[in-house]
């Protein structure tokens, strides 16, 4: 299971309820290693969301500031932080003082539960202290107190700030990330959001889920731009939205996958019109949501959809489960199929393109339906971004979440008719293991199909011929270049032994002898078509063709 990022830090007053919490160090200097979302498990805040109710520590360093804040100090460029968490890092407090200028120096005093940040100048210094008079700020959950330091300059000896390693990666990581902002122009209230990579399905309620913890999210717009998902997302105030730059920019939603790319956008304002899944105005509920029935059903029942917090459902669409909630839906129904042309092993084919097919059933009395069952919830939500509405044998099928739970098997002597099949132990499962590379390769149904595990005896015209034989109409075709380029073609693709989908002990060929092409097809139909029936199709007495969607044309 993937572990969840737990602990960033938040900038801004508010914190929703705490759903998880884990005691684990962050290291916020390695930027992208960690993820936001875990995709199987509960959506966990960490430390950040979670701040212990009746902590000792909270209730003393309560007193000990009710007597201080009568004197905040004559401004100074060294800032002084008190009541923070025991387990905060250097790199927590600097990400405080990003947003108003250049950080020089860093103290953490965790014994005393306070810190001292330096800036390079006492203007910078004075935003920050006039920013969090009216806004308090936040790290791990807990209200930290900003004040002037009564030092001028912050001098430390060799067991501090930044003689220590861990406050001088983070003041240097801190410098690189002002670096970066200063080449991608000044800071905005909105930001320009890009999902790289993006594996698993991302959400806008996913989207607010993530962005809510740095600070209170006004809007959201999302789209897709050059086939990359996108959005825009507006904050209340130029600090608030550059801390979110700051914390969230190259982390991972999910492990190693749906990364964020941040940078300002030249927008002041979002302008949303409709409250539904594309976009969101969290100031205004009443917005319509651009379906005349649902906004009617949301007007008798009042409720609105925008200042709400994602829902268990919203979440479970994700592939993400709350604590105490039961899993999401895995079984999907699919609708609309040919009935002369559909077989059990047909969609077990189709669908796994996009996760390991567990059970089919064909529906018995109306055969133009059928229940497919994936391993995971996220899988589920590729098989519907992808296959939902495309031609297949003829028809547009239609490819939605299924209300039942499992697909159940026939029981013992009950005919069926081979309408009901378990793939649960099948060989050729793509994402067997965790983390495959398969995931990075997935694409939408398209004209030109991804072969591979191709036998050196095998050439251009016998797989020609096979695929005219299967009904294709062959446009174009293209070996990938051998032998030195072989292995380096193959990563590319994300091919590995495991992945060559064929069973084992049929792999006889040295994985460096096999050979890759691309072939391209008269439609997307007939591709679909032809993925069905030449997946796993045996072009040798020891290799079977594996074939998946391709991105590139010839």
């Amino acid at each position: 299971m993937k572990r969840p990022f737990t602990d960033l830090p938040r900038a801004g007053p508010s914190s929703p309820t705490s759903l998880h919490h884990e005691d684990e160090e962050m290291h916020q200097i390695q930027r992208g290693s960690d993820e936001l979302l875990s995709q199987t498990g509960a959506v966990s805040n960490g430390s950040v969301m979670s701040p212990a109710p009746n902590h000792a520590d909270n209730n003393n360093d309560a007193k000990k500031v009710k007597l201080d804040t009568k004197n905040p100090g004559a401004p100074s460029r060294v800032i002084h932080i008190r009541n923070i968490p025991n387990e905060v890092t250097e790199a927590e407090i600097v990400h405080l003082g990003i947003p108003f200028g250049k950080v020089t120096n860093v103290l953490v005093l965790k014994g005393k539960n306070q810190a001292f940040l330096e800036m390079s100048d006492e203007v910078s210094a004075t935003t920050m202290v006039n920013y969090f008079t009216n806004c308090t700020a936040q790290l791990r959950g807990r209200a930290v107190y900003v004040q002037f330091s009564n030092h001028k300059e912050l001098k430390t000896d060799q067991t501090h700030s930044n003689a220590n390693p861990s406050a001088q990666a983070a003041l240097q990581a801190a410098q690189a990330l002002v670096n970066q902002s200063d080449t991608q122009g000044g800071p905005n209230t909105v930001l320009r959001v890009i999902v790289e990579h993006m594996i698993y399905p991302v959400t806008l309620d996913v989207l607010y889920q993530i962005f809510s913890r740095v600070g209170k999210v006004l809007k959201i717009v999302t789209f897709t731009k050059n086939n990359t998902f996108q959005a825009l997302i507006q904050y209340p105030d130029v600090v608030t939205a550059q801390a979110a730059k700051m914390t969230l920019d190259g982390q991972n939603i999910y492990n190693a996958c749906c990364t964020l790319r941040i940078e300002y956008s030249k927008l002041s304002n979002l302008n949303v019109k409709y409250n539904n899944d594309k976009s969101r105005d969290y100031t205004n509920p009443s917005l319509p949501t651009g379906d005349p029935a649902l906004d009617s059903a949301l007007a008798i029942g009042g409720m609105p959809l925008a200042g709400v917090t994602p829902t268990a459902a919203a979440l479970g669409a994700a592939g993400i489960r709350l604590p105490g909630q039961p899993s999401p839906n895995c079984v999907l129904l699919v609708s609309n199929l040919n009935e002369e042309m559909v077989t059990p092993d047909a969609l077990f084919t189709l669908f796994g393109v996009y996760g390991d097919v567990q059970r089919v059933k064909i529906l018995f009395n109306k055969k133009d339906n059928a229940l497919v069952q994936m391993s995971e919830p996220h899988q589920t939500q590729l098989a519907i971004s992808h296959l939902d509405k495309m031609k297949t044998w003829g028809k547009q099928i239609r490819v939605t979440l299924s209300k039942h739970q499992t697909v159940q098997l026939p029981k013992e002597g009950q005919p069926d008719a081979g309408l009901t099949k378990d793939y649960s132990n099948s060989p050729l499962h793509r994402f067997k293991k965790p983390g495959s590379k398969n995931y990075q390769n997935i694409y939408p149904p398209s004209a030109t199909l991804h072969l591979s595990n191709i036998p050196p005896t095998v050439d251009e015209e016998q797989i020609k011929e096979a695929f005219t034989q299967a009904g294709a109409v062959v446009k174009a075709f293209k070996f990938f270049p051998h032998a030195s380029n072989i292995k380096e073609d193959a990563r590319d693709a994300g091919e590995t032994e495991e992945q060559t989908g064929t069973p084992t002990g049929l792999v006889k060929t040295p994985f460096k002898d096999r050979k890759m092409a691309l072939i391209q097809l008269g439609s997307v139909e007939e591709a679909i078509g032809a993925l069905i029936k030449m997946h796993n199709f045996q072009l040798s007495d020891s290799s079977h063709l594996r074939v998946s969607f391709s991105k590139s044309t010839i």
